[in-house]
């Protein structure tokens, strides 16, 4: 009897029927404790999926993100698949609307489009364009804390887009990973990484000048950016020289990045797929 149960319910799963959907995001992470759902605790993945519980009623579904935030990390374009069973949606304009209405202020969806069951958003993940937004030299307007780090410290921002081009190209970035391992994947490469001005994120009560630092790559480590941006600040201070990145970055290194630039001024940019 109870293979029969079994047999049934297994063949109960393959005749349902799961449709797929790739939806876009954005949102602002200065109150969110990152992606991931936690116990007791406000993430932007529980944010989402409280609303879909919400607009779905009691259709079934399961969504998966493309990657994780850290805590207080904004994103202007982020990934998640919306898996549903039996159901499709029947008006993505509408379903669109309908699920802005009901998310929190702090999160907009850009977008959905159907996919299919080959399509994973893990694996698919063609690119991640990362933004860490800074200013240096003053205390500035508290308006802009969520998402621009303000640096005291007088900074030599020539030398930090110096440093800054060392990481680009195929680098061993244990130095560069939270608590690393000797298990873990460390050789990555960066197609991208540069200093410049700042003139895509714009406020009235935003300093007269910011600068960003653009990183693109397939992925990353645990806290990669942030480490490669407390380097960057230390370089500027003048608390370690080029040559420190220079080796930081070889297979045989044994340096440790004792300084993790703050979270707020990291932005998830722009994810692209295959």
């Amino acid at each position: 009897m109870f293979c029969n149960s079994l047999q049934n319910f297994e063949l109960v799963k393959m005749l349902q029927k799961q449709f797929y959907y790739l939806v876009k995001v954005q949102f602002l992470g200065y109150r969110f404790h990152g992606w991931q759902k936690q116990p007791n605790t406000k993430t932007v993945h529980l944010m989402i999926d409280r609303t879909l519980n919400y607009i779905l009623r009691d259709q079934s579904f399961k969504t998966l993100g493309a990657g994780r935030t850290d805590a207080m990390v904004s994103a202007n374009e982020a990934a998640f698949e919306l898996f549903l069973n039996l159901k499709p949606i029947d008006n993505i304009p509408e379903f669109l609307n309908i699920f802005n209405q009901n998310l929190p202020q702090d999160i907009r969806a850009l977008s959905i489009q159907e996919v299919d069951a080959k399509f994973n958003i893990i694996k698919d993940s063609k690119l991640k364009e990362y933004h860490y937004v800074f200013a240096y030299g003053n205390k500035f307007h508290p308006f802009s804390a969520p998402i621009l780090t303000t640096i005291l410290d007088p900074l030599d921002i020539n030398i930090m887009k110096l440093g800054a081009q060392l990481f680009e190209g195929e680098n061993n970035f244990k130095t560069y990973c939270y608590k690393p391992t000797d298990e873990g994947l460390y050789q990555r490469e960066l197609f991208q990484c540069e200093l410049v001005e700042n003139t895509l994120y714009t406020a009235s009560f935003f300093p007269k000048q910011s600068f960003i630092l653009k990183v693109i790559g397939k992925g990353f480590g645990r806290h990669q950016i942030r480490l490669m941006m407390g380097a960057l600040i230390k370089l500027g201070r003048g608390e370690i020289d080029m040559d420190y990145i220079k080796n930081s970055l070889k297979p045989d290194t044994e340096y440790i990045m004792d300084y993790i630039a703050p979270a707020s001024g990291l932005i998830l940019h722009k994810i692209e797929f295959n």
